[in-house]
């Protein structure tokens, strides 16, 4: 009973030593100071001398060496040496030893801002904590470490017992409150030396509530940017891997070289070994990531040959599975930099079946889009009148064959079916240039471009590559590949001119050539299938004509700006054995509707003479409120049928998939508005002749709350004509279905989050594929958030036709800690 006694008192004591260093942490929020910017912070720029000390208190007195100060809880002894500031109800100090002690509200703070909170504290020679009851300081990232003592053990390690940490904050305008996530332990070292913080008997709460007990546990400082330790594991379920959890490790080598471990552990297939180096150097840096397995397939399959799919089995035999993903870049002294790219998967299915995270990223001077990985070496330079980059490059590419993407069509061994890597062009090299002159040409300015080009193929690829006249009757599987090369130069003078009345002219001058070299070619209507050399020129010469205008009222801006173009061009001489190898997408816009050259790339180009015309209308309301209209179109005084191509799902017919081949070209449409800085929103469009939407584009985003988000998107492209609903061909039914070809697609996609009770909420997200009538991707989960750890599970489920092993059921877990970081592989920067 006795031993009960104690403990209780014990337990009262520690609560309530706990709770008065959490009032102390307050203290300073509720009086409006800030710790780390408080001006006792100033540090030797006080104007004291070295040895000086400046006291201020109610009373004090000189004992020999030992200065004694007494003041009151409104009025505190306040004590200013070597950059240290001492407040405290009473308060001592050794001229000789430089040390000191305060009780009552003790307040120190170091030169450094680093604030410690006490009822009583003991200082060393150097004015650093030695013994401290009712501890409490706060690191400078906003974690917080109290403790009812407090012991300076060496000069690297001190010792807190009956300590509570944590990441988030402690105080609110009402004072203290219980922090989301914290740590309990009967005892903490606080080690410098190996940068970590020690527990031993540690509790975990959320909210207050304990979820886990160790015997020990260790962390990072929170003043240390990088330490080797484990990382916030991924928890997930998937049907084809089961439960999924993945444990990173990270390991420091130096301030500018880590190591990332990521084993991941699944219950229904072998674990999946992640590695991922990092090393910065002097003046550049190199990421290698890359995985390993040794498994079956799994996924939906036919086991028995009759027709029916079970869903999530194992099939195939077992093999070596891995991944790389890997980029350099470099930028030395002067105006060159350089890097590279490697991308390469042994499974086009490794990424979905394993979930691995963010495998298409933008690390390089070129990208593969998504589902296409790219390995390339490049270099550049630039300066301020001039650029210069060498690139080379291959794809691999992780899409469904394009002619059974729209349906679950598989090989005679059960298979789906992918792009061939072989179609796809090795661009070796590839050299884009730029140069002007430093001062203005005949009072403009001059341009000079050039381009070169080498691709190789050694699969067979029709339209849209090769033209119409070039196509053969039936496709034979011994065509090789067609091999390019092109050479171009071209030149471009602008000068602007602005006349009294504001009217702004720009003539411009544009003259280019291209040499081409194109090789094994098919042999239709008498072309020479060995290497042809084809040449072409174009000049051209316009003028662009704009007249801004402008009302301002008491209310609002109105911003009216038309703008025309008329163009005269040379005729390009379009040769059909050149093939489209970069034109094969254009996007007309506001900016791009006046280029001379609308293409993406060089293969296309347009010639004769167009006018081009649009407007733009802009409205400025206050308070960051607008809204701004384009419409623009351009006439062509001749059609032109080489932008033609065949109909995908009917090659005998062509169509214009630019809408720049007629006289008339599409119409842009294109606005935005912003009611304010918490919603935006935006279209694009281009619409045809006879007001049928060939392409269009829209967004909006918007805030409300605190927190409070949502985000739709939405995207169709209708420039196929020809549309038809997939369905098996009657006099082939292993071969592709009728109308798979169809390119045309309809999106929609939507995220957002919404908070129902003060941190606690919803979170949804999702693509919809209009075009097929089915939701692709969904995620719904619950989720707790605030100032520093959010936490969210839900369900997830993906059913994107370019997933091949069929769709993919499960719940995740996401989990956010201030501190201690998240889930994934997001780290701090190397040094």
């Amino acid at each position: 009973m006795q031993g009960d006694r104690r403990e209780r008192r014990s337990n009262v004591l520690r609560r309530r030593l706990l709770a008065g260093a959490a009032l102390a942490v307050c203290a300073p929020l509720a009086t409006g100071a800030v710790a780390q910017t408080g001006p006792e912070t100033a540090g030797s720029s006080d104007g004291l001398p070295p040895d000086a000390v400046y006291i201020e208190a109610e009373s004090a007195r000189r004992e020999g060496d030992v200065v004694t100060a007494q003041g009151t809880p409104e009025n505190r002894v306040y004590l200013r040496a070597r950059g240290h500031t001492l407040r405290g109800e009473s308060l001592s100090y050794d001229l000789s030893a430089g040390t000191a002690a305060a009780a009552g509200r003790v307040e120190a703070v170091a030169p450094d801002g680093t604030v410690v909170h006490a009822s009583r504290l003991e200082l060393d020679q150097n004015l650093n904590a030695g013994v401290a009851v009712d501890f409490a300081t706060r690191t400078p990232d906003g974690a917080s470490l109290m403790a009812a003592t407090a012991v300076r053990r060496s000069e690297t390690a001190n010792e807190l017992n009956y300590a509570v940490f944590t990441p988030c904050p402690i105080c609110d305008e009402n004072g203290p409150k219980t922090p989301s996530i914290s740590i309990q332990a009967e005892k903490v070292v606080q080690d410098e030396e190996l940068r970590a913080i020690l527990y031993r008997n540690a509790v975990f709460r959320i909210g207050g509530v304990p979820v886990f007990y160790t015997p020990f546990f260790a962390h990072p400082d929170p003043t240390v940017e990088r330490a080797s330790g484990v990382l916030v594991p991924i928890i997930n379920y998937d049907e084809g891997r089961g439960f999924s959890v993945e444990v990173p490790y990270l390991h420091v080598v130096s301030p500018s070289e880590d190591w990332l471990i990521s084993p991941q552990i699944n219950t229904e297939v072998a674990p999946l070994l992640n590695l991922q180096w990092r090393r910065r150097f002097a003046n550049g840096m190199i990421v290698a990531r890359g995985g390993y397995t040794y498994e079956r397939d799994f996924g939906d399959f036919d086991l028995d040959g009759d027709g029916d799919f079970e869903s999530n089995v194992r099939f195939g035999d077992q093999d070596h599975r891995s991944y790389l993903l890997s980029h350099g870049h470099f930028d030395p002294a002067g105006p060159w930099r350089f890097g590279f790219t490697a991308e390469r998967t042994s499974d086009k299915t490794l990424f979905d079946r394993y979930d691995i995270r963010d495998p298409y990223q933008d690390d390089g001077l070129y990208y593969g889009d998504r589902r296409r990985l790219i390995s390339q070496v490049y270099a550049e330079r630039q300066s301020e009148r001039s650029y210069l980059s060498i690139a080379a490059f291959s794809i691999q590419s992780l899409r469904l064959d394009p002619r059974f993407a729209d349906n679950d069509f598989r090989n005679a061994e059960g298979f789906k079916v992918f792009e061939d890597d072989h179609a796809l062009p090795l661009v070796a090299p590839l050299v884009e240039a730029r140069w002007e002159p430093e001062g203005p040409v005949l009072g403009g300015r001059l341009r000079l471009k050039g381009s070169a080009v080498s691709l190789y193929r050694d699969a067979y690829v029709g339209s849209p590559v090769l033209r119409p006249d070039l196509l053969p009757p039936m496709t034979l599987a011994t065509l090789p590949g067609v091999d390019s090369r092109r050479i171009t130069g071209q030149f471009e003078w602008r000068r602007a001119l602005i006349s009294p009345l504001g009217v702004r002219w720009e003539p411009f001058v544009d003259g280019r050539a291209d040499v081409y070299s194109v090789g094994d070619l098919p042999p239709v209507l008498g072309v020479d299938a060995d290497d042809a050399a084809i040449s072409r020129t174009r000049f051209t010469a316009g003028l662009d004509v704009s007249y801004p205008l402008i009302r301002r009222t008491a209310k609002a801006d109105v911003i009216l700006e038309p703008v025309a173009q008329l163009s005269v061009s040379t005729d390009p001489d379009l040769d059909p054995r050149i093939p489209n190898e970069d034109a094969q997408v254009i996007e007309l816009d506001e900016s791009s509707l006046f280029r001379i050259d609308r293409f993406s790339g060089y293969d296309l180009l347009e010639g004769g003479a167009r006018f081009t015309a649009g407007g733009r209308a802009t409205i400025r309301w206050a308070e960051g409120r607008s809204a701004s209209l384009f419409v623009g179109r351009s006439h062509r005084f001749d059609e032109e049928d080489a932008f033609r191509t065949p109909i995908p799902d009917d090659p005998s017919r062509l169509y214009d998939p630019t809408g720049l081949a007629s006289e008339t070209s599409d119409w842009v449409v294109q606005g935005s508005f912003s009611r304010s800085d918490r919603i935006r929103s935006w279209a694009h469009a281009t619409v045809d002749g006879s007001g049928d939407i060939r392409r269009a584009e829209a967004a909006m985003d918007g805030r409300w709350g605190r927190r409070n988000v949502a985000a739709i998107s939405y995207i169709v492209d209708r420039s196929d004509p020809l549309y038809v609903d997939s369905q098996p061909d009657p006099n082939n039914p292993v071969g592709p279905p009728v109308g798979s070809l169809n390119r045309n697609y309809e999106f929609i996609q939507l995220a957002a989050q919404q908070f129902v009770y003060r941190n606690w909420g919803v979170a949804v997200a999702g693509i919809a594929d209009l075009e097929r009538d089915v939701i692709t991707r969904s995620e719904v989960g619950l989720l707790f958030d605030d100032d520093c750890f959010r936490f969210e599970v839900g369900f997830r489920r993906d059913n994107t036709r370019v997933r091949p092993s069929g769709p993919s059921e499960g719940l995740y877990v996401r989990l956010n800690l201030a501190t201690f970081g998240g889930s994934g592989y997001g780290q701090s920067e190397l040094r």
